[in-house]
């Protein structure tokens, strides 16, 4: 490997509600804890909960580097950590130091990452991946299948966790029906292969021609287009569930009606599981109380779930659409294109150009 070198570029957070600022800053790892590893990024990618952390949403401490979603090379490795060497592509968690003895901790494996004793979330109050190094918890990182690559890896960091887990929650057999509002965007168009690689009828709804084409092109059963009102589009989804609704929803939208969209085109006693994060969620009571449907929130998940969803992505050629920006001087261009309302798929920039070429040259196929 070459040397680390002492400064770095960087895309900070310097103040709330204003651009970041790109610049060099001192590089870290030099007295690394036991437990982490210092990663050399190859790919960052851009999520909604960056904008929420500019914003001052978060209470995020400033200075602060953003980005969350990482996929890198490890360059040094923390004196406890023996499951990475120097070498190893990885994906970057956003999970930094959790107890490992609260009872989120030790319970079901889907829920560790609430751990509320947690060290901090990379990108969100501590330093993340705009970066062309980071510091991450070797614990809570993944080894990447050979076949998967850092541009495709870094999104899930995050995006692909957080849909993952949602489908999780859902609780789903093959051949039971999801319905995910929000399908044709960053996490649903995720949402909508994982779903269908685990074997369930999908039907996309969405409000927009690119997502609904992305959704398309992503394998789902069907198409709704929530332009045409709340109650067509309950009606197409009974069409296609023999009268009663989706087994499952996911609601991956923010929209104020997306909330009650989802409940409403969920069959009696069903779940919709709410990922998006808008500041308030509206359902009417009848759908909670005539209906019995139930509401689950849900946020990302576990290392242990994220290693079966690389798993996933690795054997069945999982696509994560991309748009990609070179070099970390771009990431304001990655957020012009991110909030012109034409985007399919994620932003992400390409921190290493040596890494994607290696890549490139190992002669493996990569997704």
């Amino acid at each position: 490997m070459a040397k680390i070198p002492d400064q770095m570029l960087a895309a900070q957070v310097v103040e709330f509600k204003k651009p970041y600022k790109i610049h060099k800053v001192p590089t870290p790892g030099k007295d690394l804890n036991e437990y982490d590893m210092l990663v050399k990024v190859a790919v960052a990618s851009l999520c909604h909960t960056d904008g929420m952390v500019t914003e001052g949403i978060m209470g995020t401490p400033l200075p602060c580097i953003a980005s969350h979603e990482g996929s890198g090379t490890v360059v040094k490795v923390g004196s406890a950590i023996k499951e990475f060497e120097v070498g190893d592509r990885v994906l970057c968690s956003l999970t930094y130091h959790r107890c490992g003895v609260c009872a989120d901790c030790t319970g079901p494996e889907v829920g560790r990452q609430y751990c509320p004793n947690v060290g901090g979330y990379l990108g969100v109050n501590r330093d993340g991946s705009f970066a062309e190094y980071e510091v991450v918890d070797g614990r809570e990182c993944c080894l990447l299948p050979d076949n998967v690559s850092f541009e495709t890896a870094a999104p899930l960091a995050c995006a692909g966790i957080t849909v993952w887990g949602g489908l999780v929650r859902a609780g789903l057999k093959a051949g039971e029906s999801v319905a995910i509002v929000g399908g044709g965007g960053g996490l649903g168009h995720l949402g909508v292969q994982f779903a269908k690689a685990l074997g369930l009828n999908v039907i996309a709804i969405d409000a927009r021609e690119e997502a609904l084409s992305l959704s398309r092109e992503c394998g789902a059963d069907t198409l709704v287009d929530a332009r045409s009102g709340k109650e067509k589009v309950v009606e197409e989804v009974k069409k296609v569930t023999g009268g009663q609704g989706a087994d499952a929803t996911l609601n991956v939208s923010d929209h104020e009606s997306a909330a009650a969209t989802g409940a409403a085109v969920t069959k009696m006693h069903g779940v919709l599981v709410q990922i998006a994060q808008p500041t308030n969620i509206s359902v009417p009571f009848q759908e909670l109380v005539f209906r019995d449907i139930r509401i689950h929130g849900s946020l990302t998940s576990s290392r242990g779930e994220c290693l079966k969803m690389l798993d996933v992505v690795s054997r069945h050629n999982i696509k994560v659409k991309t748009n990609a920006f070179n070099g970390i001087q771009e990431v304001p261009k990655a957020i012009e294109l991110a909030h012109s309302g034409k985007m399919q798929g994620k932003p992400v920039i390409i921190i290493n150009q040596e890494a994607i070429e290696n890549e490139r040259k190992s002669g493996i196929k990569m997704v």
